[in-house]
Parts: structure tokens; C-alpha cells; sequence
């Protein structure tokens, strides 16, 4: 083989090597991959067992609260019934599109609160609220996120899609800079995750408490010196709504534990 003919094999296989290195990269960043794959067999443990896992505090909590009768003397269980029955796939769905509202599931339960039992609105990041929200989370382990984009919630979906895009802060940064581009490299000796929000409400050990996905997205948007979308609000909605859909498919894992 001619030098010309060597080089040119040799260039031939770098550009075709890289392409199968991107190709391969590519493919892991499609596959959706729950951050608990990341986790020390320590802590994946202490997520598995229930009589481990300090979120199942606010889980019993929840059902205490389900059961208990409002002003009106209506509990969630006068309507419902029993969580485990009638909540079964619930947490999959949201947020969903009620009633022209992009609702999250804490809204709804809000929602719920104020119109059928005539009580007030719960506070987020409240004790009872997330407790209610680990509580009918609870019943949908396992089973898989079902977000599908519609119709009716295709405006949210493009507006989520462009919270997670969209550079912002003195950092200038986006969630997909970190979560997409940079998903399974580390920052700071720690794993860099696909950030999914399948295993929310959360009880992270960095926190010491169970904490919404809310308050961690405020975390992310605090961290790259970003203004951060207030609890509640419908940029908070539409952020939810496209990372539920990003992470269609994955089993839900509420409420779970990270570092």
C-alpha cells in the first residue's frame, strides 16, 4: 500500500471509528435512564426497602391525611375511595391538561382541596402536601410515565421544551447543556444524570426531608444565577409537563432517594 493510499485508509477509519463513537452516543442519550442507575448499591437499597427509606414517613402520613375529613366533614377517601385502587396509574398521567389547565399533581390536590372539601390550598414544599403527593404517587410504583403530547397540551409541551433549552442566568446555561450534552460525565466527583423526574416527591439526603421537583428545579435554576420560575406558576407547569414527556416510559419510582 502507496503512502497517499495509507493515509487516506487511516483517515477513512478515524472519520468512520467517530461516527460509530457518536452513533453510540447518541443512542445513550435516547434511552431514557433513571438516575438511580447512578446511585451506590447503598442507597439504591435504602430507596428498594421501604422499612429503609425515610420517605415512606410521609407516605404513612399521606394516607393518614387521605382519610381525614375537611370542613365540609369530606375527606379525599369520600370521593376516591381507596388510594390504592382508584390512584393506581394517576401520578403517570401528570401534568395534565384539566379543564383548559395545565394542572401538576400538586396542583391538583390543591384544586381538590379548595372546590370539593372546602378546605384552603395546601403551601408547597409543606409537610402535608408533599406527604399527599408521596402518598398517590405511591400507588403508581412501578408503573411506567405515560405523557403523551396532544392537542390540548401541545402549546405547554413547546413551552416547556423551551425552559429546557433556553441558556439562562449569569451562567448562561440550559438544563440540556447538563442533562443532555453533558449526562453520565461528572461534575464535581458526582454524576452528571439525564435529569428525569420519575422518582419525585424525593427524599434526598443532601436536604435531610422529602422535597417536590419543584424545589429542585429552583436548586438547578438558583445554581446557574437564574431567576427561578415561582412554585405553582405555569412556567414551573410546562417545565414539569416536557420533562415528563422527555421521560415517558421510565417506571415511576416515588418516592425515592438521592445523595
Amino acid at each position: 500500500m502507496s503512502k497517499p493510499q495509507f493515509l487516506w485508509f487511516l483517515a477513512a477509519t478515524m472519520i468512520l471509528n467517530s461516527a460509530t463513537l457518536l452513533a453510540a452516543s447518541d443512542s445513550s442519550k435516547s434511552k431514557p435512564q433513571s438516575s438511580y442507575e447512578l446511585m451506590s448499591s447503598e442507597n439504591k437499597a435504602m430507596q428498594d426497602d421501604p422499612s429503609l427509606n425515610p420517605a415512606m414517613f410521609w407516605v404513612g402520613d399521606g394516607e393518614v391525611l387521605w382519610n381525614k375529613p375537611e370542613k365540609n366533614n369530606q375527606s379525599c377517601a369520600s370521593c376516591h375511595g381507596d388510594a390504592k385502587k382508584s390512584m393506581r396509574g394517576i401520578a403517570t398521567a401528570f401534568p395534565k391538561m384539566m379543564k383548559g389547565k395545565l394542572q401538576t399533581l400538586e396542583g391538583q390536590i390543591n384544586q381538590c382541596r379548595v372546590s370539593a372539601q372546602g378546605a384552603s390550598a395546601l403551601a408547597y414544599e409543606s409537610k402535608d402536601l408533599l406527604s399527599l403527593t408521596a402518598y398517590i404517587a405511591y400507588q403508581s410504583k412501578g408503573m411506567p410515565i405515560a405523557i403523551k403530547e396532544t392537542p390540548e397540551n401541545k402549546s405547554a409541551m413547546q413551552k416547556g421544551r423551551q425552559s429546557f433549552y433556553q441558556r439562562m442566568g449569569q451562567l448562561n446555561l440550559s438544563c440540556a447543556q447538563c442533562h443532555e450534552d453533558r449526562a453520565g460525565l461528572k461534575l464535581g466527583g458526582s454524576p452528571i444524570p439525564q435529569g428525569h423526574p420519575n422518582s419525585y416527591p424525593i427524599y434526598r439526603l443532601e436536604w435531610q426531608t422529602l422535597g417536590s421537583l419543584q424545589r429542585r428545579l429552583r436548586n438547578c435554576m438558583s445554581g446557574v444565577r437564574a431567576q427561578q420560575y415561582e412554585y405553582g406558576s405555569p412556567e414551573m407547569a410546562q417545565l414539569e409537563l416536557f420533562l415528563a414527556w422527555r421521560a415517558r416510559g421510565l417506571p415511576l419510582e416515588s418516592p425515592g432517594v438521592r445523595p
